[in-house]
């Protein structure tokens, strides 16, 4: 069972093996986690991206792929589409589905380490509070052979909003 923990901080300085990226469908980087992660990165890891959107296409909301990280310090990105948030539909599923998916794909490459930010949680709009339940209850719901899960979380607010879930 993968141990969770959490770190107000900066996700692109975690020394894990995977860094979990909140992107577009469109791989080729944006505001918030997917900026941060495409500037430290650098070439490569823009280059990483070119290769693996010529190969995909669009990563549907809900899904995840991998690239090589760049000038990162962890050794892989899995990159996830979240859901923009609704109050009209239940976009819920898709949102848990970035979190299994993301630790399959772990699990894949062999990864014993993950820093996960909270997705859907920026500019997509999905409240903080539900946010992290989410997170939180799917990873642990979610069997893995990842041993350490981190959710690294910008702010106090955010970082409180995941310690309520966690429970610590």
């Amino acid at each position: 069972m993968a141990e969770i923990s959490l770190v107000q901080g900066d996700i692109v300085e975690q020394e894990v093996d995977v860094v979990v990226n909140a992107a577009n469908s469109g791989l080729m980087g944006g505001g918030g986690v997917d900026g941060a992660i495409l500037r430290a990165g650098g070439p490569a890891q823009l280059e990483a991206r070119r290769k693996l959107r010529d190969r995909i296409g669009p990563l549907p909301t809900g899904h995840a792929a991998w690239s090589e990280a760049g000038d990162m310090k962890c050794r892989w990105v899995v990159h996830v589409v979240g859901p923009v948030f609704s109050r009209n539909e239940n976009r819920a599923p898709p949102l848990e589905s970035c979190y299994r998916e993301a630790l399959a794909l772990c699990d894949e490459l062999g990864a014993k380490s993950v820093a996960f930010p909270a997705v859907s949680a920026g500019i997509y709009g999905w409240p903080m509070d539900s946010a992290a339940d989410i997170a939180i209850n799917t990873v642990r719901a979610t069997t893995t052979d990842v041993e350490d899960v981190r959710f690294v979380l910008f702010g106090r607010a955010a970082y409180d909003e995941f310690s309520r879930a966690l429970g610590t």
